[in-house]
């Protein structure tokens, strides 16, 4: 009985290690798959990548920028910088095209935007938007300098209108790939806005400003200042009385009616005047358009860690193109972990941020502040 027993439990016991065996194991899941039903993680970095412009007493580019050379205040608090690098940066040509009242000019504005392509550094990458009634891409993301030139010659038209803050809303969608710390945009307009835009500027500033975005502006608005006050003025030919003296005015002749050798000697001047009310009227609405749009792109360039260009004449505004690429070639890339950590802040919170040089003779420029992603 004992030995049947027995037998019965080794055959038992067989039969379940059998079993065992032949039950195959379940493959593990791929650490990079997502299982179905199941919310992909979600992984918040703590760090934040500020464009920092370093340069010396003289404007140039300081290319020996060290992690001891720079404080970064947040809130009014030092940060512990973890990184400095100088990278090539992204730099979207964002261009005003609309020739409201025939006051800008696309050609000046081509030329423009071909000088600061022609004056960045090797290895940046360039892409071209330009706005009237809309944002039109006409150049994705390259570094084909030779490509951005052509298409600036060939593809850029002038339009009736601007719509600067649907430009500046279909910008900011441009970078959200581009890493942080390496965005900027060269906007040229003089920032009067057209009617019939989709955003307002106050929505589309804070993207912008979310995105992180540097903004360097050359502004149109001095230029279409004087353009206005030249067009509305009364003009008074060349200022001289006219005494009908032929020898000395060949317009006054002689009065054939008086005796040989007489003249009369009449004084007058010769004067033109604007005589359209309505283009006059609407000629200095857009100059009072002009001084809150200076106000506006001055903000908006401080804000964002960029400069604005105020060029006073044609060739000023050619020139200051050199002077953009050479500001977006000294900037540097700042990495820091905010001490207040960000996974806690409230949602659209914004942080104030200050950059100082720690350094005799060196000279930073960094954005006013960021908003918490």
């Amino acid at each position: 009985m004992l030995r049947r027993v027995l037998a019965t439990a080794f055959v038992v016991s067989s039969t379940v290690l059998l079993a065992r065996a032949q039950t195959p194991k379940p493959s593990p899941t791929p650490p990079d798959e997502k299982i179905e039903g199941q919310e992909p993680v979600k992984v918040f970095t703590e760090e934040v990548r500020l464009s920092v412009a370093a340069s010396d007493s003289f404007g140039h580019y300081d290319p020996s920028l060290e992690i001891d050379d720079v404080l970064v205040l947040e809130d009014g608090k030092p940060q512990q910088i973890r990184s400095i690098q100088h990278l090539p940066a992204n730099v979207l040509l964002l261009l005003d095209t609309g020739n409201q009242l025939g006051l800008k000019n696309t050609n000046i504005t081509r030329e423009v935007a071909l000088r600061v392509v022609a004056s960045l550094r090797p290895g940046n990458r360039i892409a071209i938007m330009q706005f009237a009634e809309r944002a039109e891409l006409l150049q994705a993301w390259t570094n084909d300098k030779a490509l951005v030139a052509k298409v600036l010659k060939t593809k850029l038209q002038s339009g009736k209108t601007s719509r600067l803050s649907d430009a500046l809303a279909t910008a900011t969608d441009q970078f959200k790939d581009i890493p942080a710390g390496t965005r900027h945009i060269v906007l040229v307009t003089d920032g009067v806005e057209g009617s019939g835009r989709h955003h307002t500027m106050a929505e589309s500033l804070d993207g912008l400003y979310a995105a992180q975005v540097s903004v360097h502006v050359i502004s149109y608005t001095i230029l279409v200042r004087q353009e206005i006050g030249k067009l509305n003025a009364w003009r008074k030919g060349d200022g001289k009385q006219r005494d009908g003296n032929p020898a000395s005015d060949p317009v006054a002749n002689g009065d054939p009616m008086l005796p040989p050798g007489a003249t009369r000697t009449p004084k007058f001047t010769l004067m033109t005047k604007n005589t359209d009310p309505v283009l006059k009227k609407r000629r200095e609405e857009y100059e009072r358009a002009t001084r809150f749009s200076e106000a506006q792109l001055s903000e908006l360039a401080e804000e964002s860690g960029g400069q604005i260009w105020l060029p006073d004449s044609i060739d000023d505004l050619a020139g200051e193109a050199e002077g953009i690429a050479r500001d977006i070639g000294t900037e540097y890339v700042v990495t820091y972990r905010p001490s207040r950590s960000l996974a806690s802040a409230k949602s659209g919170e914004y942080r104030k941020l200050s950059v100082a040089s720690q350094r005799v003779g060196l000279y930073l420029r960094g954005r006013r502040g960021y908003v918490v992603p």
